[in-house]
């Protein structure tokens, strides 16, 4: 361990030896990985909740509004629960929750109940997010190693999994009902089992006196770090619950082979995060930002000009791996300011950059009922160009 991380630990902190900080890190792993795999399963089955509802595209738009409305509502006291709970307890709370708003999310007897189930399931997931988050700063300081992107890498890893798996389970003709329940219930419970190998409880770094734990509305740097998460947010959000539906309604592909689309959205994703932590030592953090949200503005304009089911999905990929970086750089870059605790900073920037998952869901309703489903992806376009001449102007480190 560095001269430099054991300095930014407050005195009297007891560190947890190499082999604990190994364990850990395979934990949180874990982690990272049902969430993405309970995400790549959600997103997958979109198009199963449109149709099982008889939704339009504007009705749809409420049950996505519903689990962001959750997921920002939750940001308010999210690092206060994990200060309380623990990672560990939150983990299994949030756990055990949404594996089972999943599980019966197709089960349920009408619109009126899906909608507060939703709330519920992003409210559980905004929380796990927090405190997975936390516990990966906290070894990434305490080991002196990289290890964001690697983690966001694994979620991202994780949703191409269960989008694929979903893909492959269409194809076999299994009730999608019954794919959600199995899926959400199984992934819980390995999220709860192999939480046992996390940290729970972090050292107070130097200077931190232990009472900003909770939330507070970023200002100054966290304020502009917040707003870019917005944009890379709102624009990653739009992709995550629309992009099957995209390719289902507007380019024509079945649902099974639509939902291939968000498995390579994800795993460019996965394996551009996966070298996300060598990019970041060898590039500053401020052009990779810059680069990758180019890469992805570029890209989806291809896709909308294109509507080619090939371009499509090779399309999707580029943009999966222009998005990759900006979550790992930007959650570590806040919780890189002095006087803010880890969870209450990632709780602080995240209740900016979930409302992009606020806004995004109703806004591509909108479009896509008032001209069409293509023109409201233009979101994506539109957020990816804005992340690149925003990153020029935020002082992340070089």
């Amino acid at each position: 361990m560095t001269a430099a991380v054991i300095d930014a630990v407050a005195p009297g902190e007891v560190l947890p030896d190499a082999a604990r900080l190994s364990r850990a890190r395979k934990a949180v792993r874990w982690q990272f990985g049902a969430l993405g795999f309970l995400s790549g399963a959600w997103g997958a089955h979109i198009p199963s909740v449109k149709a099982q509802f008889g939704l339009t595209e504007g009705t749809l738009s409420l049950v996505l509004l519903s689990a962001a409305l959750g997921a920002v509502s939750s940001l308010f006291f999210a690092g206060r629960v994990v200060e309380r709970l623990g990672v560990r307890g939150v983990v299994r709370l949030g756990a055990g929750v949404m594996g089972v708003a999943l599980a019966l999310v197709l089960h349920w007897p009408g619109l009126w109940a899906v909608l507060p189930a939703m709330v519920l399931f992003g409210a559980l997931m905004s929380c796990y997010d927090v405190s997975i988050n936390a516990e990966g700063t906290a070894l990434e300081s305490l080991s002196g190693r990289a290890v964001m992107s690697n983690l966001h890498g694994t979620f991202s890893l994780g949703a191409m999994a269960g989008a694929a798996l979903c893909a492959g389970l269409l194809r076999l003709e299994i009730s999608p009902a019954w794919q959600l329940a199995g899926i959400g219930l199984g992934v819980s419970s390995l999220a709860w089992f192999t939480s046992r190998g996390l940290l729970d409880r972090h050292p107070r770094e130097a200077g931190d006196d232990g009472e900003k734990a909770h939330f507070a509305w970023p200002r100054g740097l966290l304020l502009v770090i917040g707003l870019l998460i917005f944009t890379g947010m709102t624009a990653e959000g739009v992709m995550y619950d629309w992009c099957v539906l995209y390719l289902k309604q507007e380019v024509g592909m079945s649902q099974d082979r639509a939902a291939l689309g968000y498995a390579s959205f994800c795993g460019a994703m996965a394996l551009a995060r996966f070298g996300g932590d060598a990019l970041r030592a060898r590039y500053s953090e401020r052009w990779l930002l810059g680069a990758s949200a180019s890469l992805s503005a570029v890209a989806m304009a291809i896709v909308l000009m294109s509507g080619h089911p090939v371009v499509s999905l090779i399309g999707y990929a580029f943009v999966g791996a222009g998005l990759a970086p900006v979550v790992p750089i930007l959650f570590n870059a806040a919780t890189r300011v002095p006087g803010v605790s880890r969870a209450a900073a990632i709780a602080s920037v995240s209740s900016i950059g979930y409302s992009g998952f606020l806004i995004g869901p109703p806004l591509i309703g909108f479009i896509a009922q008032s001209v069409s489903l293509t023109a409201a992806m233009s979101v994506v376009v539109l957020g990816t160009v804005l992340l690149a001449l925003g990153a020029r102007r935020v002082p992340l480190q070089d």
